[in-house]
């Protein structure tokens, strides 16, 4: 029987799983593809520590170059993460001729043009799906399930961390940096949890995303993002009592001129099909011209859920290679002829309902200031929340529920409401997407 030969770069948490779910399911993938996938060659700098899983010492070495040169392989799996050496390995491999995988969704990010531009040159195949969300296949829903739709929307809960800190703090009502811990101590945040809790992370994704389904490429440094570190118990708790949750939403919409691309803690109605995704579940919407949306809800992290999808893209690649074709489906979706140049919308452009919170004095007339000065911006109020009265001199919460207003309007006018001398710290602002 044909055997399919893999080499991977990178043993770590995803590789053991990858070698995990090849072994354990070799019979059912053999009796799908009509072949045997075998991995031959193992790259890490670290071959000594145990990964749960057998492994023969002799597929184990500390140099890619193993990996990428030997002959023998078929498909090279980088999951080392990161740019460099991910970046030079993969074009090495591809250089060589070699199918690719990975799971990198910060190096498809930054390179997707020099590594999606090498594939095509060298007319090799390369698979991704592992890059956003995990378990869920969305990369293989957008570039073939989708292959006529017209999407119109993407929003997604595409960080697992992010979105385990916010639902402990709404569900136990706890303080951010208590959730974080927590997070850390369970293995779901890293000791640097930074590109998870400030939006970075999600940013890669969502840029992804937008480039298969809109056939164009986004630079991950022009996206708006602001991360969850500013979410406190008082916004969880009034955001409840509008009947909303608050989720760290990775936002793309294309109006057929521009694309608006943005992530940032976003309020969703209670009745949203996101709005129980909690956890370290991922969740991902898609709207297009044909129907109404699609909701995917799955695991967007871990061994085995994102092995998983690192397995199906290496068996989709296994197809290929025994079916004799080449550029089945476009790496990117779209055409290399047919990717275009569409414009960002600047976040000032945006319209929508907010949530406001203020810090003021419990003085009189305050209300009133505030509401002034959102009028003379043409932003309505929809409702307000005042809490209780507290000591002379410290601040009281105040909430307040906006109509659909501009961005910049609404801007400008935190601005000058956080100039006045009875507010008492910066304002807070989070979006609301219906």
């Amino acid at each position: 029987m044909r055997k399919i030969k893999v080499g991977i770069i990178g043993f770590g948490t995803i590789g053991s799983g990858v070698v995990k779910i090849l072994a354990s399911s070799r019979d059912l993938i053999r009796q799908r593809l009509g072949a045997e996938v075998e991995v031959i060659k193992i790259a890490d700098l670290d071959i000594t520590s145990d990964r749960g899983v057998e492994v023969n010492s002799s597929l184990l070495t500390t140099d890619a170059k193993e990996v990428i040169d030997n002959p023998d392989v078929d498909v090279v799996v980088e999951l080392m993460g990161g740019y460099e050496p991910a970046r030079s390995f993969m074009l090495q491999a591809i250089a060589g001729g070699k199918h690719v995988v990975t799971a990198n969704k910060a190096l498809i990010a930054k390179h997707g043009d020099e590594i999606f531009a090498a594939v095509e040159d060298q007319q090799v195949s390369i698979g991704f799906e592992a890059a956003v969300a995990g378990a869920i296949p969305i990369i293989r829903l957008i570039r073939e399930a989708f292959v006529a739709n017209g999407i119109i929307t993407i929003e997604g809960i595409v960080n697992g961390t992010a979105n385990y800190i916010l639902s402990k703090m709404s569900d136990e009502q706890c303080d951010f940096d208590v959730a974080l811990k927590e997070a850390q101590e369970k293995g779901f945040a890293e000791a640097d949890p930074t590109f998870d809790i400030e939006g970075i992370d999600s940013a890669h994704k969502i840029s992804i995303l937008t480039r298969l389904a809109y056939g164009t490429t986004v630079n991950c440094d022009d996206i708006t993002v602001q991360g969850i570190s500013g979410i406190t118990i008082d916004d969880i708790e009034c955001a409840r009592e509008f009947g909303y949750r608050i989720k760290l939403l990775a936002i793309s919409k294309f109006n057929g001129k521009s694309v608006d691309i943005r992530v940032h803690p976003a309020m969703i109605p209670q009745s949203h099909p996101m709005a129980n995704v909690n956890g370290v579940l991922n969740a991902v919407r898609v709207c297009d011209n044909l129907m109404e949306e699609n909701v995917l809800i799955g695991h967007g992290a871990g061994s085995l859920p994102t092995g998983s999808a690192v397995v199906a893209d290496i068996v989709e690649i296994a197809r290929d290679i025994l079916a004799g074709t080449k550029d089945r489906v476009p790496a990117q979706s779209f055409l290399k002829n047919e990717m275009r140049s569409i414009p960002l919308m600047n976040i000032d452009e945006i319209e929508s309902e907010y949530f406001l919170r203020f810090s003021v004095l419990d003085n009189p007339g305050v209300l009133s200031r505030i509401s002034g000065i959102l009028g003379s911006h043409s932003i309505g109020i929809l409702s307000v929340i005042q809490k209780g009265r507290c000591d002379q001199g410290t601040g009281v919460p105040l909430i307040m529920m906006t109509h659909c207003a501009s961005e910049k309007n609404v801007q400008l006018a935190l601005k000058e409401i956080d100039a006045l001398d009875v507010v008492c710290e910066k304002s807070n602002l989070i979006r609301v997407e219906n």
